[in-house]
């Protein structure tokens, strides 16, 4: 095994922080494996994320100097209960309290079709670090390190490319076999704030070019959207890089944003691209001013406001001199439709992205207008309003206009007369059920959803409490 340490080895001398991080249970396993024989070294974003400060809970390792993957096994079950993801891959995963941990041997592999499963593995413990290493994606993510020895393995110079904050390819060949790797060079650019290597850059272009993208699939191209959203601060490099790779040719919906043109009063920064770009990088901080954890929540307000304005393309217009495009909220539903279903099969996700869209501009007309709780109570049975108050903050401070202050006092307008009535992240929930009609002597119909709907309306439009709307439907449905 003294072959794994030939390539560019690195002492303790940078400011990386994961001999202090690693979680005792993990120092435990390592101690065991080493006590058998075997070479565990920590590899891939573990490593990565420890010389950018970035605190993480999951770990990968490799495992040298083996030649039994059974053995392998034996060891780990005696921390816990493990999931093989595939005996060809030797790939197991051991999840212990809040942390994850991914042992593999390490392995070869030869692209042999266009899907991302069309791999020829092979599983070699005998392989030199740098060996295994190469068929890793970037410098940054090939950094191992030596927990007993207190020492990184650096076969690519990936620790002088962190430094450098770029992003490089490894190897020509085995970059271009997956062309998911375009979409990871995209997201670890945004979320590090890197800049890709010139040479990367070209192959991702070439990769994009010759159509590669047509056999990824689209749970794969989410996943790396999803970290792209969830873990940059500045989403908006990530969306200019999709812009600068070609990769927009695949996202028409996006695409067309470029070069609309708005009423430059309202929208002095320029297109609606540029106001989209903008507005993500609003969401993002406003996400992390209102503490939201939820990560499905979240991706469902970013892609919110990335569709947001996904309708004006195909209403904008000029009108007595002025830029308008009236409508825009209702006919960006069927792009936002066509632009999700290239990325998801989740039908809900769609559905809570979509209602955001079509409501984008409540907050503001309901609060111009200084709207009833009437239409307030209206507008929960359409949209979540705290969500939906989020996009339109994002919406509204996402340009250039001189009077940003105007932003929060629609938005915490609605939100207020929301919370006032416990409806600002759920709907008004009705006070008369069909139980409440069966006490009155009535038997379940047709009739029962026009009696309900008409109590609901009493209820919102009217403020009745329930035994007033009882008393209605009595006068009304029962001649009493």
């Amino acid at each position: 095994m003294k072959k794994v340490f030939l390539y560019h080895i690195h002492k303790a001398m940078f400011t990386s922080t994961i001999k202090t991080n690693i979680p005792s249970i993990l120092v435990e396993i390592l101690t065991e494996l080493n006590q058998n024989n075997i070479k565990p070294i920590l590899v891939g974003g573990c490593v990565r994320d420890s010389f950018l400060n970035i605190k993480n809970k999951d770990y990968d390792i490799e495992v040298f100097n083996i030649s039994s993957f059974e053995k392998l096994q034996k060891i780990l079950e005696k921390f816990g209960s493990i999931k093989l993801v595939g005996k060809s891959f030797g790939v197991l995963i051991l999840n212990v309290d809040e942390y994850s941990f991914d042992f593999a041997l390490p392995r070869t592999e030869k692209k042999t079709g266009n899907n991302h499963t069309d791999f020829e593995v092979v599983s070699d413990g005998t392989l030199s670090f740098k060996e295994a290493a190469i068929r890793r994606d970037f410098t940054i993510n090939s950094i191992g390190y030596d927990y007993f020895e207190d020492t990184y393995l650096d076969p690519f110079n990936g620790i002088e490319d962190l430094n450098n904050k770029t992003i490089k390819h490894i190897n020509d060949k085995t970059f271009v076999e997956d062309p998911l790797r375009v979409y990871r060079a995209i997201q670890f650019a945004s979320r590090f704030n890197f800049n890709i290597d010139s040479k990367t850059k070209e192959l991702c272009i070439k990769i994009v070019k010759e159509n590669q993208l047509d056999y990824l699939a689209k749970e794969r191209v989410f996943e790396e959207l999803k970290k792209m959203f969830l873990k940059s601060s500045k989403p908006s490099i990530g969306l200019n890089l999709l812009k600068t790779l070609g990769v927009l040719k695949y996202f028409k919906e996006l695409e067309a944003l470029i070069g609309c043109e708005q009423d430059k009063e309202y929208h002095p920064e320029g297109d609606v691209w540029i106001h989209t770009l903008m507005t993500v990088d609003e969401l993002a901080k406003i996400i992390v001013k209102e503490n939201i954890e939820d990560e499905n929540r979240k991706l469902v307000l970013f892609y919110g406001i990335l569709c947001h304005d996904f309708g004006k393309p195909f209403c904008t217009e000029e009108i007595n001199g002025r830029i308008t495009s009236y409508k825009h909220e209702s006919l960006g539903l069927e792009p936002t439709i066509s632009f999700l279903s290239k990325l998801t099969n989740e039908k809900k996700f769609i559905e809570s992205v979509c209602t955001l869209v079509k409501n984008h501009l409540a907050p503001f007309q309901l609060y111009l207008s200084e709207s009833s709780l009437k239409a307030v109570k209206r507008l929960s049975l359409k949209v979540n309003i705290e969500d939906l108050c989020l996009v339109c903050l994002a919406d509204c401070l996402g340009r250039d206009i001189p009077d940003k202050d105007k932003c929060h006092k629609a938005t915490t307008w609605l939100l207020e007369k929301a919370m006032e009535l416990n409806i600002h992240n759920e709907a008004i929930k009705p006070i008369v059920q069909g139980r409440d009609l069966i006490e009155l002597g009535l038997k379940p119909s047709k009739e029962f959803k026009e009696i309900l709907d008409f109590a609901f309306d009493l209820q919102v439009d009217e403020n009745l409490g329930k035994s007033e709307i009882i008393n209605n439907i009595k006068i009304k449905f029962l001649n009493k």
